[in-house]
């Protein structure tokens, strides 16, 4: 197979993915699209894995305000949602 230049994709399938799942990651770390097939439609994306930091809680803290009469939904509202408008 040729080498194909950065940030292009590649489609290939399953079978020849068995057998060259290295060489196809070390193509996604690249920037590459890597796409497995089966049965000639696209099956799986190759994406490489990258470390998510925790999630902090309290980031919006003091940045979100709910309305005063937020509570306050019209029965016509909630008649809507429960099917029967």
């Amino acid at each position: 197979m040729a080498t194909l230049p950065e940030h292009q994709n590649q489609t290939i399938n399953m079978h020849e993915a068995k057998s060259r799942l290295s060489q196809l990651g070390e193509a996604a770390w690249k920037g590459e699209r890597v796409i497995i097939s089966r049965a000639g439609k696209p099956y799986l994306e190759l994406i490489p894995y990258k470390e998510r930091k925790p999630r902090k809680p309290g980031n919006y803290k003091g940045k979100i305000r709910m309305s005063d009469d937020f509570d306050d939904t019209p029965d016509d509202v909630i008649d809507a949602f429960e099917g029967n408008a």
